[in-house]
């Protein structure tokens, strides 16, 4: 088959580096979508309509590029999404070079690094695109030998004729590999057979992060950049009403002082832009600066005030008769109230963006978790199209969803603009800790009762929170309130099937702070609230806390993630002296299963001795990445619920950096062992699911241990 050469074949080679002599290939959804993705190559890209998706390139000397179209934070799609290529490839992961890519969702397809979803979301794809260019390689060399492909197989790179073991490696076989038509119907290895996948491969960006080669978002120069800060308002939402620059023009490397906005869920936040040659210059330029805040317009709140505003909503809804009754009849019943705090993403890598805005033309680099909505944003916003918007990903030191808010990309932007150069805008640690937007505090009623059976017959949970967004003004019309019996994000899905009366609702508080999503949003608080609940009415009951769950749970697949639970943490010989909890929790596709063993300390407060984690995130790539994932979900839900809190007075942020907001040090790290359930059940996340059950599991171990219920977090080890 023979190709025209077309403007998208050499764009695509030239911007990749690659050479011309290269098989190529990527997966698309036509314009239209069928639900079924269609591999084609690169000679075949002439419209909108055929922008691949996920691209492979094997060259001349049969080295294979991977395109990762998914940030790297951490959470190992560097490692991940390769090797499942990798395996249907049939290549050993020295073979493969990765290369992270702009943002281009009609070529990649979404790329937001959100909901642990680069595997659960794409693995098919990248395993239909490893197997197509295999195929293609075997067809070609069974043309050169003149045989039947089907006696040939692909290992190790290479192209093999079983009957007499010639041999033709990756490069020799691409430029007669890339006149074939892609096929379109290939065949996937069972799990059984696979080699990489499922194997603990070392992680290939290790080594680059650990010698300095990892490119992170403030190692990004541009030839003529510049270096900005920005001096917020410590209000949110306050507008500058002047300021004062006289001092800061004095210092030498100061090129530009002036008034920048960056958007806030549609709320313009104000601040003052000080552009210099050097970022030390910028920063200690910045202290000089004077500006008088325009606070009027919105609340100045302090932390009670806003539970006590919380309190209040928590009571507002009113239950259906329906369930009213069932509560009633139950053969015991109970209420509680949980409280969890507002907290700080406190990413290790501060925020921070490098810009640079032409008259026709955007180029971004940085820590950015979701390159798609960013390039929306700047094209409404600067009105140039999305095509000449390059969103550009460097490696992230952590994100939790922060990363993936366009707000400090848009403000670099912006500051690019108005200085017609090159950018590089860094907010401080405090900048971070005190602008938010924030992981939201919330209140939570829950109402339950159980029957003769030790059965739940009735469960309600409400709660009172700012949700993610803006917040409403305290003017805004009041909001309508209402129950219903649909699902709850963190509660395991058989509950449902076997609680026969439940409801769930919710209250938005007014608020001006600004508050989002933070890792696994939404489960993180419920499961807290729901699992500690589930725990209160086993004791109702005089219930085992793992057995009084199992019980409700109606699948197999929760039976058996109960049952391993068990037997991994050796439950049944638990000692009266030791405090156990358990917690189960479900979310993005994920089940996992926390227990805590906890004990008294000589002389004063508990320690915890260890965790078990289990969790089920059924078809999986590398236990590895796995299991680092369950630890740093551990260690971060450790100090969410033992140390951080952001506190509000007079409208400001009280916490500002690790002095009053500490991370947990390494000798408060528990021992900590991981398991993953094995079965063939479809992949779920894993870099989210492994924290909610956390708090839960360490708040029941405390109460097995002392009796005394946590219901507020965060919460003292030493004054339990």
């Amino acid at each position: 088959m023979k190709h025209k050469p077309d403007p998208s074949r050499r764009a695509f080679l030239r911007q990749a580096g690659l050479s011309g002599i290269a098989l190529t290939i990527g997966c698309y959804w036509p314009a239209l979508g069928n639900g079924i993705a269609e591999i084609i190559h690169v000679d075949d890209v002439k419209a909108a309509a055929t922008e691949l998706m996920a691209w492979i390139s094997i060259d001349a000397a049969g080295m294979v590029t991977i395109f990762n179209h998914r940030s790297e934070m951490g959470q190992g799609t560097w490692q991940s999404i390769p090797q499942i290529i990798a395996e249907e490839l049939e290549v050993n992961m020295d073979q493969v070079t990765i290369r992270s890519v702009a943002a281009n969702p009609g070529k990649y397809g979404p790329q937001p690094q959100e909901g642990s979803f680069s595997i659960r979301g794409w693995y098919q794809q990248l395993l239909r695109a490893g197997a197509t260019a295999r195929e293609m390689l075997i067809e070609a060399a069974a043309r050169q030998w003149k045989v039947n492909p089907g006696e040939c197989y692909a290992e190790s790179g290479e192209v093999i004729h079983r009957a007499t073991g010639k041999r033709l490696g990756y490069g020799a076989l691409v430029k007669d590999a890339a006149k074939s038509d892609p096929p379109q119907q290939v065949k996937l290895k069972e799990r059984k057979d696979y080699k990489i996948i499922g194997k603990p491969l070392h992680r290939n960006d290790a080594m680059p992060k650990t010698n300095g080669a990892a490119v992170f978002g403030l190692d990004k120069k541009l030839p003529g950049m510049l270096y900005a800060v920005v001096e917020r308002s410590p209000r949110f939402r306050g507008k500058v009403k002047s300021f004062d620059d006289t001092a800061v023009r004095l210092l030498s490397g100061v090129k530009y002082v002036f008034k920048v906005q960056r958007p806030v869920f549609g709320v313009m936040y104000e601040g003052v832009a000080v552009v210099a040659n050097s970022l030390w210059i910028a920063q200690k330029a910045r202290k000089f600066l004077k500006v008088a805040w325009d606070d009027d317009g919105f609340e100045h709140l302090d932390s009670e005030q806003l539970y006590s505003r919380m309190q209040e909503d928590l009571y507002k809804p009113i239950a259906a008769a329906a369930f009213e009754t069932a509560l009633q009849g139950t053969a015991a019943h109970i209420e509680a109230v949980y409280e969890m705090p507002y907290q700080s993403h406190s990413c290790m890598e501060p925020l921070n963006c490098v810009a640079d805005v032409k008259a026709d033309s955007v180029d971004i680099w940085g820590p950015i978790q979701e390159a798609n909505w960013i390039q929306r944003e700047l094209s409404e916003r600067l009105n140039i199209p999305a095509g000449n918007i390059n969103v550009n990903m460097t490696f992230l030191g952590g994100g939790f969803g922060r990363k993936a808010f366009p707000d400090y990309p848009v403000e670099a932007a912006l500051i690019s603009k108005e200085i017609k150069a090159p950018v590089q805008v860094m907010w401080t640690r405090e900048d971070d800790m005190t602008q938010g937007p924030f992981h939201p505090g919330a209140l939570y009623r829950c109402r339950g009762g159980v029957d003769a059976q030790k059965k739940i017959t009735a469960f309600q949970v409400i709660s009172a929170s700012q949700g993610i967004g803006p917040g409403p003004d305290k003017d805004a019309a009041p909001q309508p309130v209402t129950l219903n019996t649909g699902r709850m994000d963190g509660l395991a899905s058989d509950y449902y099937q076997s609680i026969p009366h439940y409801s769930f609702g919710g209250v938005t508080t007014k608020s001006p702070i600004p508050t989002m999503w933070w890792r696994a949003p939404g489960a993180n608080t419920n499961a807290f609230a729901c699992e500690s609940f589930i725990d209160e009415l086993a004791h109702l009951v005089s219930e085992d806390p793992l057995a009084f769950r199992k019980r409700h749970f109606t699948s197999q697949r929760c039976q058996a993630l109960a049952d391993k639970l068990a037997a991994i943490s050796n439950w049944s010989a638990r000692a009266k002296n030791d405090g156990w909890g358990v917690a189960i929790t479900a979310c993005f596709g994920s089940m996992a299963g926390h227990v805590v063993k906890v004990s008294r300390r000589p002389d004063k407060g508990i320690k915890i001795d260890k965790v078990y984690a289990l969790i089920d995130c059924g078809w999986y790539v590398n236990p590895d990445i796995i299991r680092a994932q369950l630890e740093g979900s551990i260690i971060m839900a450790l100090g969410a619920t033992l140390h951080h809190a952001t506190h509000f007075k007079d409208g400001k942020a009280v916490e500002k950096n690790f002095y009053n907001y500490p991370m947990p040090r390494i000798n408060e790290i528990p021992e900590i062992a991981v398991h993953i359930m094995e079965n063939n059940e479809q992949p779920g996340g894993v870099g989210e699911p492994g924290l909610p059950a956390f708090a839960p599991a360490l708040c029941n171990a405390v109460f097995d241990l002392t009796g005394k219920r946590v219901r507020k977090v965060p919460f003292s080890l030493e004054e339990v």
